[in-house]
């Protein structure tokens, strides 16, 4: 068998995290067992279903990188096909028309419920003896069987049984004639050999209609893994009050998307006590059988520790690419500085996001306004200028512009001036920077280059004059 698995996300809004972990998982379970997976758009709620929304479910699973083999498929195109279905079905005597109105359907509904009982369609149209009442335009309801049970072999939550009889005759199509979510999944589902199912617990009392329609069809149902919810850290669902955003906004908060894949695979699933996974390692260990049947909570600083883990370990142009992203967000085109590569070899010790690596970065490439106050008060004094100025002349001077040189020509006027280095790279930095934190002074100067950093140090000097 052609493990066949499907991401079917519902396009109203954003791709969350949880779609995301589910996207994964199955993704994942595809690739472990050479399958396919398919990408399902999932939008016959035409009212609701935005090609905005389908547009950040396609741009989401690309940053991600869970590429599909198949699809995107969308419903909205299918219609034909699920009214020939059901139309199979009625003429098979498997469904029926149900012509009853919303007013007997709600006095139905609060009769059950004033007697305590689960409230579920009667069946009163479903042997109907009597004439179609004129000008109703009926619903079509399922058939669903009366006795016995709906077994599920769940492959997280193991076996959960349901009673047929506590399962009324769903619809299946409007009487506008749109088909229900319960249907086309099924429909779907079958003409696409789907064997395995990865989704969130939320639809497990779906589960079991879906199963007898399958059954109904002929078709052998695929396996089911119904994933549990994720939790805010306050015990309550992940919502956007926790900052459940769209997994494009931990882009733009500067998160590489491999740390949020680790992030998600470690959401419910484990291998002992392993927390760093590489996709190949996800791919190799994923199984359905070792996720967790309870729920799990958001941790955001255990992310952002991931982050912090990618950016320092990473390849350092695999960063620069979506560093470079970033530093066009805020005006910055890495092509008027220093290769960006460098730039994230000498940063990465130094930021858990790329939004701050670019904002600690911009300095490279664009020139500051003012210096940071109190940094220059503490170093550039007029006691450090004529050795700045010294500096200056032999930074001029260097035959090649490099970390080694630099290196070389700031210990050599430190130690003529009797200063140890850190007293001559702090004002330099203040001067070159705009403040006094950066990478390695050598690092730094080098990557301004000579014509930035000679400016820079001018406009030190001139600061100190003034301040005097």
């Amino acid at each position: 068998m052609t493990v066949r698995t499907r991401f079917a996300p519902s396009p109203t809004g954003y791709l969350h995290i949880g779609g995301a972990r589910t996207a994964l998982f199955s993704w994942l379970y595809a690739r472990k067992h050479g399958g396919t997976f398919i990408l399902r758009i999932e939008d016959t709620d035409l009212e609701r279903s935005t090609a905005e929304s389908v547009n950040a479910i396609l741009e989401g699973m690309t940053w991600l990188g869970l590429e599909y083999d198949e699809g995107p498929f969308s419903q909205s195109d299918r219609f034909d096909r699920y009214r020939e279905v059901a139309q199979q079905l009625l003429a098979e005597g498997k469904a029926y028309h149900c012509y009853c109105s919303k007013e007997r359907l709600e006095t139905l509904r609060n009769e059950q419920m004033a007697r305590k009982e689960k409230p579920r369609y009667d069946g009163y149209c479903r042997d109907m003896p009597d004439a179609p009442p004129p000008g109703v335009r009926p619903v079509i309801r399922f058939r669903n069987p009366q006795e016995g049970s709906v077994v599920v072999e769940d492959s997280i939550r193991g076996r959960v049984a349901f009673n047929n009889n506590e399962l009324d005759d769903l619809i299946i199509v409007r009487s506008d004639g749109t088909p229900t979510y319960n249907f086309t999944v099924v429909v779907d589902d079958n003409d696409m050999s789907v064997t395995h199912v990865i989704r969130g617990d939320d639809h497990l009392n779906n589960t079991p209609r879906q199963i007898n329609i399958l059954k109904t069809l002929g078709a052998t149902p695929p396996v089911y893994a119904h994933v549990p919810m994720i939790l805010g850290e306050d015990g309550a669902r992940l919502s956007k009050r926790h900052g459940a955003v769209s997994v494009m906004q931990y882009r733009e908060d500067g998160f590489l998307p491999e740390a949020v894949l680790n992030y998600l695979v470690r959401l419910g699933w484990s291998h002992g006590d392993q927390e760093i996974f590489s996709t190949d390692e996800m791919i190799r260990l994923f199984d359905t059988n070792d996720v967790n049947n309870s729920a799990s909570t958001f941790n955001p600083g255990k992310l952002l520790w991931l982050n912090q883990h990618y950016i320092k370990t990473g390849d350092p142009a695999h960063v620069a690419h979506h560093l470079s992203w970033h530093m066009g967000r805020i005006g910055i085109d890495p092509a008027t500085g220093p290769e960006l590569v460098e730039v994230v070899k000498a940063q990465r010790e130094r930021a858990k996001t790329l939004v701050e690596m670019a904002h600690n970065s911009a300095f490279f490439y664009r020139d500051f306004d003012t210096f940071d106050e109190k940094a220059a008060t503490k170093n550039l004094k007029p006691e450090i200028r004529d050795i700045l100025a010294g500096l200056r002349a032999c930074l001029s001077g260097l035959q090649e512009w490099n970390a080694e040189g630099i290196h070389q020509a700031v210990t050599e006027i430190a130690e003529a001036h009797g200063l140890k280095m850190g007293k001559l790279a702090q004002p330099l930095r203040v001067a070159v920077c705009g403040t006094d934190v950066s990478p390695p002074i050598d690092v730094t100067v080098a990557l301004i280059g000579r014509e930035r950093t000679l400016r820079r140090i001018d406009k030190a000097l001139a600061y100190i004059e003034a301040a005097s």
